[in-house]
């Protein structure tokens, strides 16, 4: 695309581009977007269709709507705001999950605690949540609520790593887990998705919490 003298102009919506900004503002006050790590998509349309993403190298701490860049099927850039831009590394994997499931948007952070309970359960294939009031806001109402959040391995080729998060994906659980790597997290628009996000993290959190009192002998 081209530059004017006002700037770089935007490929996606202002209220797209806002919206974006604003999450990820939210999720770097936490520390959720370490090191330029991390990647942001919202869909554009039907489902499938084309979607607004982080466009890579980006930082997302200090993300601009000039760093959103346009992707399709597999991840390929359509559009970009300035030549050169290519979507994230990770776009493919945004990708498959909106051809799989009916989510507006996508939010994958990485975070210590949901490294650390990637970690503890991989061999399990799942981490098990119970008995918990925030599984509510996952869509979990029903008394004594399991939740079982799958973990997939931390597949440097990008494509296997797709190919396993799409295919543990489950429309009941809104994320899933790579191990020592982070969490997707989706929901049907970017508020959504933050607010599962924002679940997630909490039960990793007290998860983790209390294990290391438990081993401290605390009695938790």
């Amino acid at each position: 695309m081209t530059e004017t003298g006002e700037g770089v102009q935007p490929v996606v919506a202002w209220a797209v581009a806002e919206s974006l900004c604003q999450i990820a503002q939210t999720l770097a006050q936490r520390g959720w977007l370490p090191a330029t790590s991390g990647n942001l998509s919202v869909t554009l349309g039907e489902r499938g269709g084309p979607f607004a993403i982080t466009r890579s190298g980006a930082d997302k701490q200090r993300l601009q709507s000039s760093d959103l860049v346009v992707a399709g099927e597999r991840g390929r850039l359509l559009t970009s705001a300035v030549p050169g831009q290519r979507p994230s590394a990770e776009a493919n994997v945004h990708a498959g999950l909106y051809q799989r499931l009916a989510c507006g948007a996508i939010l994958h952070v990485h975070t210590v605690s949901n490294n650390l309970c990637s970690d503890l359960y991989f061999s399990a294939g799942a981490m098990t949540v119970t008995e918990h009031e925030l599984l509510k806001a996952l869509g979990h109402w029903e008394p004594q609520a399991v939740l079982n959040i799958p973990i997939v391995e931390n597949w440097h080729d990008l494509e296997q790593l797709a190919e396993a998060v799409v295919l543990a994906a489950q429309p009941d659980v809104p994320g899933v887990l790579v191990r020592n790597h982070g969490i997707y997290v989706w929901g049907e628009d970017a508020d959504t998705a933050l607010k599962h996000l924002e679940a997630f993290e909490f039960l990793f959190s007290y998860h983790v919490m209390r294990r290391l009192l438990t081993v401290q002998g605390a009695g938790v």
